[in-house]
């Protein structure tokens, strides 16, 4: 019987993994790129529109006011709603919205399309993370994680070769970063259609898994519930929401996005300032960074699961990435210094997020997780404080230096806020 009962384990947590994760890495990549391309538009459309560093910081940043404004709802509407329905309808209104920013000519323009780009992509990463707790165990979430979220270093890598490419175009009388920002918007929206028929909501629902596996995760998963349904602050939504654990996470979140955000969106303008280096060159040592993170977040995920260790290795990799950002402005340091600098720091924050996101459901109780899920999002606002705060001390200073001291600090205080943490609740083991 136990024979019996492993191999229905293993056999639907393959399949749900084989079903689930690729698809959704492939459309978190399409998010992403639509979010930080700009860094590589920046290269050429400042001085075409002629922006200052602190108009385009802005500008770049806003897009995540606008995201905090369905981050909340997000998680509920997929818990009581639809996943697929939901990641379907915002897919295509972003991909839209992406596309239109190549059209933009004025610093308003680009203001209000980035904003609104920020409203529809702010319902997609919250309503991820919860439909993951859809099928995912305890066990296995932060591996989960780390997989969909490489969609992160491998959308920066993959957009800036196409960045390198597209970059040097001139068709229609458009200039290079205009096609950049139309052609990479168009693959939302044919995303977003198929989103609608591949998908599936719930356990129950999926035809592709067998009768026996489907009551196995379902199964699983209530389980997990009912044992954690006393975990964590007691009482009212609000008295959870002002709770120490929640107010702590909210704040790793908001400085680990303050750092990533910062280095993502403004590291093409540092790399351009290196000599000797062509527009395309700067694109692809630009990618370098994050080549080197994809490995460091899937092996930082395994290991967490693995040890239950959430808590411990986000601390790491906060203290870490800020080492590499200090590293990369050590006076008199080389470019090849400066690279690895931030090779250090971006495999360090991209490895802070598999861990972080394991521990709501560790900490809270499950009936207040999707929510909380839509609050710490909210703390993405930190995007808009990274990349604004490097433009405004670039053009106050005539460095980019304060700017990069700013995400050292942020690096570090995200890993010291999750370190601080109360002791989770773990499922670890059942396998």
């Amino acid at each position: 019987m136990a024979a019996v009962l492993e191999d229905v384990s293993v056999g639907a947590r393959r399949k749900i993994a084989w079903r689930l994760l690729p698809f959704i890495f492939g459309i978190y990549i399409l998010s992403y790129v639509d979010r930080v391309n700009i860094g590589f538009a920046g290269l050429n459309m400042t001085g075409e529109l002629h922006f200052s560093n602190e108009v385009f910081g802005f500008g770049s940043g806003v897009l995540f006011f606008g995201l905090c404004l369905l981050e909340i709802p997000a998680g509920v509407v997929v818990e009581r709603w639809s996943a697929r329905k939901w990641l379907a309808a915002i897919m295509i209104v972003w991909g839209m919205l992406a596309a239109m920013t190549g059209l933009i000519h004025t610093a308003t323009q680009f203001n209000v399309i980035r904003f609104l780009l920020g409203v529809a992509e702010g319902g997609f990463f919250p309503a991820v993370i919860v439909y993951l707790t859809h099928w995912f165990r305890q066990g296995d979430r932060a591996k989960a994680v780390a997989l969909f979220m490489t969609a992160i270093p491998v959308s920066n890598t993959v957009g800036g070769l196409i960045a390198g490419r597209l970059l040097g175009l001139h068709w229609l009388g458009l200039s290079g970063w205009r096609w950049l920002l139309i052609l990479e918007g168009l693959p939302a929206v044919l995303g977003g259609m198929v989103t609608l028929f591949y998908l599936t909501d719930w356990p129950r629902d999926a035809q592709w898994l067998q009768a026996d596996e489907r009551e196995w995760i379902a199964g699983e998963l209530e389980r997990e519930n009912r044992e954690k349904e006393h975990v964590g602050p007691s009482g009212s939504m609000l008295r959870t929401v002002v709770s120490s654990p929640v107010v702590t996470l909210f704040s790793a979140y908001f400085f680990i996005n303050t750092a990533g955000y910062g280095l993502t969106i403004w590291l093409p303008k540092i790399v351009q300032r290196l000599p000797g280096l062509s527009l395309g060159q700067v694109a692809l040592v630009a990618s370098i960074p994050n080549v080197c993170a994809i490995p460091a977040m899937i092996i930082t995920g395994w290991y967490a699961d693995r040890t239950g260790r959430h808590k411990q290795c986000g601390l790491i990799a906060g203290l870490v990435s800020a080492a590499g950002l200090g590293l990369s402005q050590m006076p008199g340091a080389t470019p090849v210094i400066v690279m690895m600098g931030f090779s250090i720091a971006a495999m360090g924050n991209l490895s802070f997020f598999p861990c972080f996101w394991a521990l709501p459901s560790k900490l809270l109780r499950p009936s207040v997780v999707p929510a909380v899920c839509g609050l710490l999002t909210v703390a993405n606002i930190g995007g808009f404080v990274g990349p604004y705060a490097m433009g405004f001390l670039t053009d106050l200073t005539g460095s980019q230096v304060g700017g990069v001291l700013v995400m050292v600090v942020s690096a570090a205080m995200a890993g010291v806020c999750v370190g601080i943490l109360p002791r989770a609740h773990s499922l670890h083991g059942a396998r």
